[in-house]
């Protein structure tokens, strides 16, 4: 293998060598940790990958640090944004419960959507509030929690209904033109925005309409729990928490803020703020409970030092209830911000990786080596996809691997005649939708931690996410409404 000289750019045989590295580093990692590979040892191996990217390129080409340093500093900046609301994310995920908010929608839950049919409901439902809200994030941090809690109680497997939840609010968040990374994958492609959504539709309901029919059957096969293991949850909710309608007006609030466009920062500071209040107001016991570490007692006498102690722990710490039901008592147990913070390191350290290889041009000459062979609409369909996961991969976050992938594939659709809402579609059906099927991307790990199930073991259920990536090549394939400009 030749080096090149001070000055020329590493080939893409060179740049090959830190992603072999980094695989073998993560299958190490994964075979030593098993599922606590994402606590650290990941996150490390990340950085590992981008000291060898620094080394080769600073010995070799003498690129100076300084490149690395601003090339490191724009990846975290972009996704700096990012790092708040998952830190907002697990301040409403822990005021939530205590207040009464999930406990509440779980159990009216429980009574309204039949386990026969609950992964299709499931599905459809986050669908439909994804599309309103725009915001797939948003879906499963609210809405998406409180479901795992009724999917538990009527006996699905986690994965089952982890797979149900992100199908549907990543087929929201792709058609809603209230969607932060629709509208980022058209204005980036040059495509304008319902123009977009609507040739999205030739891939994305095909692949939705199959996720459907794979959930209903599953869910009309499932063996429905007796009704005393359903009571036993409803119960233990009902006995635990002060259960009524009046704690449902935190989530329709929070949709109205969302529909209105408020900022995803500034709803979900507002969504914190007032499950606090109705926390204080309707679950004063559990608040006792978790300033004291003790059981509930709804005769307890709450003072200002200890409301103020346990609300403050739960948008921050971790809160464990116990409601007399083991299974119950996991469903309601919740981390807070503390909870994110290993995401939060997992971004940076992606971050970190993505930045080196983008300055030390290793990123831009492996997909030139790519696109130097696309002779044909099909390979530069399947070309874009397959780069569009590959971004998600080592830049660990959807939204630059959105404006990466666009960026490099801009010109050569352009110059093959094809418009520019074929590249926006290839982009939205890879990298849009397959971030959350990575364990240390952005979106994998902030969706396992919110629902708590790993990343790895809801991915075989997420047939949209799966779908939406071959469809795309499949109507490529068959050419459907794909149209190429003449010259």
């Amino acid at each position: 293998m030749k080096i090149q000289l001070k000055g020329e750019r590493p080939s893409w045989q060179v740049s090959l060598i830190p992603f072999i590295l980094l695989i073998a580093a993560l299958g190490l990692v994964i075979k030593v940790f098993g599922t606590d590979a994402l606590a650290g040892a990941s996150q490390v191996a990340l950085l590992f990958g981008a000291g060898v990217v620094v080394a080769i390129s600073l010995i070799f080409y003498k690129i100076p640090w300084k490149v690395f340093e601003d090339s490191i500093l724009d990846n975290i900046t972009a996704v700096g944004t990012s790092i708040l609301i998952l830190l907002l994310i697990g301040a409403v995920s822990g005021s939530w419960m205590i207040s009464g908010v999930v406990p509440t929608m779980i159990y009216y839950g429980m009574k309204v959507i039949f386990p026969e049919i609950f992964l299709f409901a499931t599905c459809v439902i986050c669908a439909l509030i994804a599309v309103m809200t725009g915001s797939s994030w948003t879906t499963i941090a609210t809405v998406g929690v409180a479901l795992v809690g009724i999917g538990t109680a009527q006996g699905y497997e986690p994965g089952w209904i982890a797979g149900a939840i992100i199908s549907g609010a990543y087929f929201g968040d792709k058609v809603s033109p209230l969607s932060d990374t629709t509208v980022l994958a058209s204005s980036s492609a040059g495509t304008p925005l319902f123009t977009h959504i609507r040739f999205m539709m030739v891939t994305t309901v095909p692949s939705f309409v199959i996720t459907l029919i794979i959930f209903l059957i599953v869910s009309l096969l499932h063996d429905v729990p007796s009704a005393a293991q359903v009571a036993d949850i409803s119960n233990g909710l009902k006995v635990t928490f002060n259960i009524t309608p009046w704690l449902l007006l935190v989530p329709v609030i929070t949709a109205l803020l969302i529909v209105k466009k408020v900022s995803a920062i500034v709803t979900l500071f507002i969504a914190a703020v007032i499950a606090g209040i109705t926390a204080l107001i309707f679950q004063p016991h559990i608040i006792y409970a978790v300033a004291n570490g003790i059981a509930p007692d709804a005769s307890a006498d709450l003072s200002f030092l200890e409301g103020f102690k346990g609300l403050f722990i739960s948008y921050y710490g971790n809160t464990a209830i116990d409601t007399g039901n083991a299974a119950l008592n996991d469903l309601v147990a919740t981390r807070g911000m503390t909870g994110m913070l290993g995401t939060v390191f997992l971004i940076i350290a992606a971050g970190t990786f993505g930045g080196t290889l983008v300055g030390s041009g290793m990123l831009q000459s492996l997909t030139e080596m790519l696109t130097r062979f696309i002779r044909r609409r099909v390979a530069m369909v399947a070309s874009t996809v397959g780069t569009g996961i590959f971004a998600n991969m080592i830049t660990g976050d959807q939204y630059l691997s959105i404006i990466l992938t666009s960026r490099l594939y801009k010109d050569l659709y352009e110059k093959r005649g094809y418009e520019s809402k074929l590249l926006s579609r290839s982009v939205e059906d890879s990298a849009t939708v397959v971030s959350v099927l990575i364990p240390w991307n952005s979106c994998g790990m902030t969706q396992a931690t919110v629902l708590k199930v790993a990343t790895l073991e809801y991915l075989p259920y997420c047939f949209f996410n799966i779908l939406s990536p071959l469809m795309s090549v499949f109507i490529a394939t068959i050419g459907y409404k794909i149209v190429r400009k003449s010259k």
